[in-house]
């Protein structure tokens, strides 16, 4: 074992993935390679793994522009432990909309994680929902995320669907799986679109450069089909509020679309929203938008409506969310500044 690797264990660090190399693998470079396997990490973040003797092949640390090889045997390490996969229920409240003996609709306010994950394993819904619930069923393949069979992002807010019984969680799942389901978004761009109603359709996936992020793909090489609906429901000269519906609902959808075509969401820091990408140069206007971040600093999304057919009873289930109280002075701010410039 080399010194530097023996240094790495005295750091008392902790295995978090091992793979034995497929004899059939190509010589490829271990932070191309790792990319496409461990998917929560970037590419920034395995490099710096690998310069602090994290990344090991064959039980010795490598160098960044080593290549895999067949029948290496490769490990990563971290310096915290995997989480058990035991949720602790928490007492937290939870606003609901809808509930029945099967299923139920809670709002979820923007900063709430929907369930637990890397750096994010208390305080997000799924711990709420197991104080709440004590026996939610979990899709196959999905275990760990109790109730769950769709998710909206950590700085979004709005409605979601939970699955308490079983028949609930298989027939909700078909219908997202066959995009039967009406979801409604609200969200404030950057600009406005033109036309000022369309259709997007256009592959997105992860991108190569940072495996968090979404990215299109127009050509259709890569990535999984998406299509998003969006009418645009009042202008604001430099911004725009839109209507988006999802006959897809791929990670980040909305965001990574909205981008593409040039009007990214308002303060997404993510996508490129928290820039100010539309109006003038004064120092007054950038305060004013300044302003507006501050009022709401996060993106400007928000799951208002969800529309189904109830998996048991059969009957049709359609609720709609007021826009949380952030969005409407974000919105007032810019109303009153264009009837301000335009007097």
């Amino acid at each position: 074992m080399s010194d530097k690797l023996q240094v790495v264990f005295e750091e008392e660090l902790f295995e978090h993935f091992r793979l034995i190399i497929d004899l059939k693998q190509r010589p490829v470079r271990i932070d191309k390679f790792l990319m496409k396997k461990t998917p929560d990490l970037t590419r920034t973040q395995i490099q710096e793994f690998i310069k602090l003797g994290w990344i090991t092949v064959n039980f010795e640390a490598v160098k960044p522009n080593y290549k895999v090889r067949p029948n290496d045997e490769l490990v990563v390490l971290m310096p915290e432990p995997q989480r058990e996969q035991e949720i602790i229920p928490e007492d937290l409240p939870l606003d609901i909309r809808f509930e029945d003996p099967d299923l139920l609709i809670v709002h979820k306010p923007a900063g709430m994680v929907v369930h637990p994950a890397y750096k994010n394993w208390s305080g997000t819904l799924v711990n709420a929902l197991l104080w709440h619930f004590k026996h939610l069923p979990e899709m196959q393949g999905n275990e760990g995320r109790p109730g769950l069979v769709h998710r909206i992002d950590k700085h979004t807010s709005g409605l979601l669907v939970i699955a308490k019984s079983e028949k609930a969680m298989k027939g909700l799942a078909k219908q997202f799986y066959d995009h039967s389901i009406e979801r409604t978004y609200y969200a404030l761009v950057w600009g406005e679109p033109v036309p000022a109603e369309g259709i997007i359709d256009v592959q997105l996936g992860r991108s190569f450069k940072d495996r968090r992020l979404t990215t299109a793909f127009p050509k259709g090489d890569f990535g999984r089909h998406a299509v998003t609906h969006y009418k645009t429901l009042q202008s604001f000269r430099y911004v725009s509020l839109i209507q988006c519906n999802l006959e897809t609902g791929r990670t980040h959808q909305i965001r990574a679309h909205m981008k593409y075509i040039g009007h990214p969401i308002f303060n997404d820091a993510t996508y490129g929203g928290d820039q100010i990408l539309k109006g003038t140069i004064f120092t007054k206007y950038k305060q004013f938008v300044q302003n507006c971040f501050n009022i709401m600093p996060r993106q400007a999304l928000h799951a208002k409506t969800l529309g189904f057919e109830h998996p048991v009873t059969k009957k049709g289930v359609r609720l709609d969310s007021d826009l949380p109280l952030d969005f409407i002075e974000l919105l007032a701010k810019w109303k009153r500044y264009i009837n301000y410039i335009e007097d």
